[in-house]
């Protein structure tokens, strides 16, 4: 449009206000910390240390889901070859770990919201198909609050109720948005599957994605680790706190829920994910012999240099705004990695991640200069898992939000119990002062 570079040139702020100002861009402070602008018992990240002039210190990543360490619940549920997303959920929105008795009562709640009200997925999935899955996910979302016969109540039992819901509902509005799609754009077959209240979450998304509906025990579980592994990951990112914000105006769960799909949805966000298998493919499409390291190491300087797969001249996959030495969800899923690439035959696959995690961190140094860590991030195991599972790319984004519903549900929770306060942060004016002309005159 004509107007575009005028409106560019007029929504130009010059680099040196933000400093002159005392500025927070990103929310960060001068030495890449967040800042702190609330509390919360949901869960926590922790990356670094601070000495007593505020430097960062190098540490190995933790990360825990109400004060438990998540080496801990993932072990624990390898050590019992069993289901533990629906574990963590409970104990996410509840604040402790549930009984026996109480994860059954809590599941068979869960198995009782897996089917979408009557008539919703023929009228507001299948006759209003997206090309992007997310984008029909918030809508799904928002469309659920015409469904509910209470839906601006935001009592502590009326929002839990409606968590519960959501979190039953979202294999089905991923799974039908991601049929309706490939059946109106992609000319493929429509295959719908009900799913079924006995199943986990991880098992009734595969069920209802594949066009059998087959699956194998190995393949569920290590979905359900997954989802275990990013269902939660502290009230600073961008999606977390976006639940917090736009809760602590009042509004409705629908829209809260609708608004983090929508953080969710951004590449700097959620869809990393898919950045890691573009450039996976890439790199495949380039490189004769995945196996041949000089060949793959050729490859990764040229996404250094910028010649290479997007240009961006990033390795995806690597580093982290917080983890420094490691990142505990890439460690934990690494290992369950290994083993589905065995009973598949993709360790060569499997093997091009782990060079990439040990050669791409010092490249980063070698030609950048940088002595920033690059420790590999869930994303770079979480985009091998994602493809062994043959879980289509368009996919990959809604099951983080899948995953991270649970703590979303949380944050807003907390936020109606503990917030209760508007967040109305401040924005400078730095536009200079102008005459108004009249119209006739300009």
């Amino acid at each position: 449009m004509s107007k575009a570079k005028s409106l560019n040139k007029n929504n130009v702020i010059p680099n040196e206000l933000y400093a002159e100002k005392d500025v927070k861009r990103g929310l960060r402070n001068a030495n890449g910390t967040g800042v702190v602008v609330g509390l919360t018992k949901v869960g926590e990240v922790v990356g670094y240390e601070l000495d007593e002039q505020g430097n960062k210190i190098a540490v190995d990543g933790k990360l825990y889901y109400r004060g438990y360490n998540i080496d801990d619940i993932f072990h624990d549920c390898v050590r019992c070859n069993r289901f533990g997303f629906e574990e963590v959920t409970y104990l996410l929105l509840f604040g402790e770990l549930p009984t026996k008795q109480e994860l059954k009562e809590f599941t068979e709640m869960l198995g009782s919201k897996r089917e979408l009200p009557k008539g919703f997925a023929r009228d507001m999935i299948l006759t209003a198909p997206s090309k992007s899955i997310m984008n029909k996910l918030a809508r799904s979302v928002l469309a659920l609050y015409s469904y509910d016969d209470n839906p601006d109540d935001t009592s502590i039992e009326n929002v839990l109720r409606q968590s519960i819901s959501l979190i039953g509902y979202f294999p089905a509005l991923i799974a039908y948005g991601y049929q309706a799609k490939r059946s109106s754009f992609d000319n493929e077959s429509l295959h719908l599957h009900n799913p079924i209240p006995e199943l986990s979450t991880a098992e009734n998304i595969l069920r209802m994605l594949r066009p059998t509906g087959e699956y194998t025990d190995i393949e569920a579980k290590l979905l359900d680790l997954s989802l275990i592994l990013h269902a939660e990951h502290g009230g600073g990112n961008n999606s977390s706190f976006t639940t917090h914000l736009v809760s602590s105006s009042g509004t409705d769960t629908y829209s809260a829920i609708a608004a983090a799909v929508g953080s969710l949805k951004g590449p700097k966000h959620g869809g990393a994910n898919i950045a890691v298998i573009n450039m996976i493919n890439d790199l495949k499409a380039h490189v004769s012999d995945i196996t041949n390291e000089a060949e793959v190491e050729d490859y990764l300087v040229k996404l250094l240099r910028g010649e290479a797969n997007d240009g961006s001249g990033l390795i995806y996959g690597l580093g982290h705004a917080i983890y420094t030495i490691s990142d505990p969800r890439a460690v934990l899923l690494k290992e369950m990695a290994q083993k589905l690439a065995i009973s598949k035959g993709l360790e060569d696959d499997y093997n091009l991640c782990r060079f990439i995690e040990k050669r791409g961190g010092m490249l980063y140094s070698e030609l950048k200069g940088t002595d920033k860590p690059m420790p590999a991030n869930v994303d770079l195991y979480s985009g091998f898992v994602y493809s062994a599972l043959n879980i289509p790319i368009d996919i990959a984004t809604p099951l983080f939000a899948t995953a991270r519903l649970s703590g979303w549900c949380a944050h807003r929770l907390e936020e109606l119990t503990a917030g209760k306060k508007l967040m109305r942060p401040a924005y400078r004016g730095v536009q200079p002062y102008l005459d108004y002309v009249q119209i006739c005159d300009r």
